[in-house]
């Protein structure tokens, strides 16, 4: 299942591709067949070189990710924000170098890299018949999450964003569906996540990415407004499907990934917009819980606190 190398290297794109498109195709699928012909040890350790590297020649992230932490931790010195951030970038390389593994991951060998934590959690949520929703982030190894609970045997729909070059929409989602997994494009979300929740199948969703005012609701998260989706919270209340938390937490003692689940509480409100809004707080300030915890793990590079309230200025300088 998750084995199986695709049946041609060049996908069938979903419009016709450019000069640039393919030159990108070929170089990225390039280095991950590369990486993932490395022994596991040596592709880590290229990647961790590639990841301390990129934390410097990167100097738009690296202002992005000191700007976030400034928010977040004001408290901090300057010198723990930049150990923090340094560590998000080897995050990264972590997860690069799992992600050209999955064409040689299978339910044999997937233990070498994660192991559950708290799956009860998430067994007694599929008891209840409805499908289980999953609420997740940019946090630990998000890919190497979804992808092993379906090597487990438990494969989840997920919502992707369609990349703007077609070869490499299709090769990233490719990979990412060896296990079994099924990706639902953002035009079409709402109607198929509600179909894969009646069909009692469990649906992961990214929570944590800045919204237009237009998309989502301004929630507090470290303790600044954050306009965040309300996805997860319409979807759940339609579906009256059950919440699991799941995270893919790097564990430095045990060298690998701890995929963690935990029950989450619905908070019920007599008016259902106000219920909207208290469940995506909820959502957030767990997803904050977390990410307080292992702040090293967090993607700080991206612009969370970007959109503001009407008539606040912008917070980013840049």
């Amino acid at each position: 299942m998750g084995s199986r190398e695709p049946d041609s290297l060049l996908p069938t794109p979903h419009s016709r591709p450019s000069l640039q498109h393919r030159i990108e195709y070929w170089a990225v699928a390039g280095v991950l067949r590369f990486l993932g012909w490395l022994p596991p040890r040596l592709v880590r350790g290229a990647c961790a070189a590639l990841a301390a590297s990129s934390y410097w020649l990167w100097p738009r992230l690296r202002r992005v990710g000191i700007f976030n932490l400034r928010l977040a931790f004001p408290e901090w010195s300057e010198r723990r924000r930049r150990r923090v951030l340094f560590g998000t970038f080897q995050n990264l390389g972590r997860m690069l170098a799992d992600f050209a593994r999955f064409p040689k991951l299978d339910r044999n060998n997937i233990e070498e890299l994660i192991v559950y934590d708290g799956f009860e959690h998430f067994a007694r949520a599929r008891e209840q018949g409805k499908g289980v929703l999953f609420l997740t982030a940019h946090f630990g190894n998000w890919e190497l999450s979804s992808f092993a609970h379906g090597l487990y045997g438990h494969p989840l729909n997920f919502a992707v964003r369609q990349m703007d070059n077609p070869l490499l929409n299709d090769l990233i989602n490719r990979y990412r569906c060896r296990s079994g997994g099924r990706t639902i494009e953002k035009n079409d979300f709402a109607r198929q996540a509600l179909r894969a929740l009646r069909r009692g199948e469990a649906l992961g969703i990214l929570m944590d990415t800045n919204m237009l005012a237009s998309e989502g609701v301004f929630v507090d998260f470290f303790g600044r407004l954050a306009c965040t989706t309300t996805g997860p919270a319409r979807i759940a209340r339609k579906a009256r499907a059950p919440l699991v938390l799941g995270l893919a937490i790097w564990d430095s003692k045990l060298g690998k990934y701890r995929l963690r689940f935990e029950p989450v509480q619905w908070i019920a409100c007599q008016d259902p917009e106000e219920e909207i809004v208290a469940n995506t707080a909820n959502f957030t300030r767990l997803i904050e819980e977390y990410v307080r915890r292992y702040p090293d793990q967090w993607l700080w590079v991206h612009r969370r606190w970007k959109t503001r309230p009407p008539g606040e200025p912008p917070l980013y300088p840049f």
